[in-house]
């Protein structure tokens, strides 16, 4: 452990995040620094540091071309790749301030994140981008360059936009670096808000890097272990974790191609570490489950034993159970069962993090049954992110673990969870309003969820202040804002959203009789058939309709899939309180199997 922290650059050297590049390129210049896939000539290539630094004041030389001053905004809307890095750390050592973007966020909420943020660059993929924008280009005004890392067509309506081999100078010279101001703002993140649009978190240098040291507290990487990056650098959990960290460490990150192809990337990379949200872990326990009921019983008997086992071996270790016989039947089981299935995630991961939402129970004791070492940890994009994280020798699976050095938590009114530390925001984007309701003048920010903490200091999460559905890829969404939009169509008259740990939004909703038997008569339906309703074609024109409400809200907020009723949800059926608010929980009791339907295969 001591040669790795060796090899760790302290906050201290790095002061900004593009001082810690610039440390990293100084300290191991030729050591790999990322690994991506070619896709013209089909294989993997390495990039050293010294390689990425020169490419960094190449971009940083347009940059200046440009006419970009320090403290103007630059959107990037890239997968994850070596030139999303060059983009960032080339206008973070100009003091340009980096707005990431989802790439497959929808156009219109992409168009309101570059207005609010005033941003003068976007970077994406290509023309099928550029393409998708074409709605939305007369909102495009503020931008001054448009870029395309993918080559376009001889001809391009658009003088703004380039290609970057075109754009991007032969050679840059020597990376540049604005004054070190660590409490400088670094990046805006913009993250679904209550009003249905979407609020920019404004995070400095200092902030981020006070949590890369945090989490380095809890789980130090070297120089030998390599990152698989696939979960979008525009999640702050990505960003933070498996970017920023291993620069600091000076671990290699290798770029995952695609969710479909993640199988073959990990067996490419082989990765040590794997940093996830939870629908991640739930399509790899997905797949394992589909294969055992495939195979034959002995198969599943033996994978259910290897995790039991294996489970009680983890408590044991853990020091909260007995050492048992059984254990002794260990070396078989890994041999025929977890080694195997481990290999298919590279067969050299020390550590899996899952943090974004809550990782279901069940999934994290096969994983950890397995001898996988499953970390779930919590944080929010106002800290930067991490709050807290479980520990390889402190590993509590139903908790979110103890708080990363540095960072206080304590519980206030309602048990709500404060936080405080160095990585709490800045606050938001002109939203001075927000600010105030989200962080009080003490510094303590306001979680909004409720929790418990032991006498260890290990924090379980109880329920939430105000009603948000996290959704299993770490989104949040208020569902009371989207109800209340999808309710201005007239043909529902009650709507609940569903989605809480799914991959999707689904809604319950009561319709209209007279505004159901109209739509029904336009479209040559049998109305009064119960059929009708469970129909793919109703839900399809359904899902169309609230499509149409929700064209304000982040693209991640798209509802896939709706079960209908005519039966309104009363007091006197148990549905509604007597001040007429919906019992959440009688209504999912109630369609359950239709719920279950809605999620089937996922």
């Amino acid at each position: 452990m001591s040669q790795q922290a060796s090899h760790v650059i302290p906050i201290e050297a790095s002061v900004t995040l593009d001082g810690l590049f610039r440390e990293r390129v100084r300290r191991t210049p030729d050591r790999v620094a990322y690994r991506d896939f070619n896709r013209q000539h089909g294989n993997w290539r390495d990039y050293t540091w010294a390689q990425m630094d020169h490419q960094v004041a190449r971009w940083q030389a347009a940059m200046e071309k440009d006419g970009l001053k320090a403290g103007d905004r630059v959107a990037v809307m890239l997968r994850n790749s070596p030139e999303w890095v060059m983009f960032d750390q080339a206008a973070l050592g100009l003091g340009l301030v980096v707005v990431p973007l989802y790439t497959q966020d929808r156009p219109d909420n992409i168009a309101y994140i570059l207005n609010n943020a005033g941003c003068k660059v976007l970077l994406f993929e290509g023309m099928e981008q550029w393409q998708s924008l074409s709605g939305v280009r007369d909102q495009l005004g503020g931008l001054v360059r448009i870029l395309a890392v993918t080559a376009l067509p001889d001809v391009v309506d658009e003088s703004r936009l380039k290609w970057i081999g075109e754009w991007l100078p032969d050679g840059g010279g020597e990376t540049r670096h604005v004054p070190r101001d660590p409490n400088a703002l670094a990046t805006i993140v913009y993250t679904s808000g209550t009003t249905g649009r979407p609020k920019g978190v404004m995070l400095s240098h200092h902030n981020i890097l006070s949590n890369v040291a945090a989490c380095l507290g809890v789980l130090a990487p070297g120089h030998e272990d390599v990152f698989l990056s696939f979960l979008p650098l525009s999640h702050t959990l990505e960003r933070t974790a498996g970017y920023y960290l291993p620069m600091a460490t000076g671990s290699v990150v290798g770029y995952a191609r695609s969710i479909p192809q993640l199988g073959e990337d990990l067996q490419s990379i082989r990765p040590t570490f794997l940093i996830s949200v939870p629908r991640i872990y739930e399509r790899v326990y997905g797949a394992i489950r589909a294969k055992l009921d495939e195979g034959p019983p002995l198969r599943k008997k033996l994978f259910q034993m290897a995790v039991d086992i294996g489970y009680a071996r983890f408590e044991h270790a853990q020091g909260r159970g007995p050492w048992l016989p059984s254990f002794l039947l260990w070396p078989i089981l890994e041999a025929l069962v977890a080694k195997k299935i481990l290999a298919r995630l590279g067969g050299r991961l020390r550590a899996a993090i899952s943090g974004g939402a809550a990782l279901s129970p069940e999934i994290s004791r096969v994983f950890l049954g397995l001898g996988l070492n499953v970390l779930q940890g919590y944080g929010l994009t106002e800290t930067s992110p991490t709050v807290s994280a479980n520990r390889i020798d402190d590993n509590v699976p139903a908790s979110i673990g103890r708080p990363v050095p540095g960072v206080e938590v304590k519980l206030g009114a309602d048990n709500a969870l404060l936080i405080r530390g160095p990585n709490v925001m800045l606050g938001y984007w002109n939203n001075e309003e927000a600010t105030k309701a989200m962080i009080q003048p003490d510094g303590w920010l306001n979680s909004g969820d409720i929790a418990r903490i032991d006498a260890q200091g290990h924090i379980f999460i109880t329920g939430r202040l105000k009603e948000i559905i996290v959704m299993s890829t770490g989104e949040k969404i208020p569902p009371a804002d989207v109800e209340a939009a999808i309710m201005r169509d007239p043909l529902f008259d009650q709507v609940m959203l569903l989605g809480e740990g799914k991959p999707y939004l689904s809604v319950m909703a009561v319709l209209n009789p007279d505004r159901w038997n109209k739509l029904a008569a336009e479209h040559g339906l049998d109305a009064g058939a119960s059929e009708t309703l469970k129909s793919k074609q109703v839900e399809e024109i359904v899902l169309a309709r609230i499509a149409a409400q929700l064209k304000e809200f982040p693209g991640y907020a798209q509802v896939r899939r709706a079960t209908l009723t005519l039966e309104p949800w009363t007091i006197e059926n148990g549905l509604l309180t007597p001040t007429m608010k919906l019992k959440r929980a009688k209504v999912m009791e109630k369609f359950n199997t239709e719920i279950d339907r809605m999620y089937a295969g996922h």
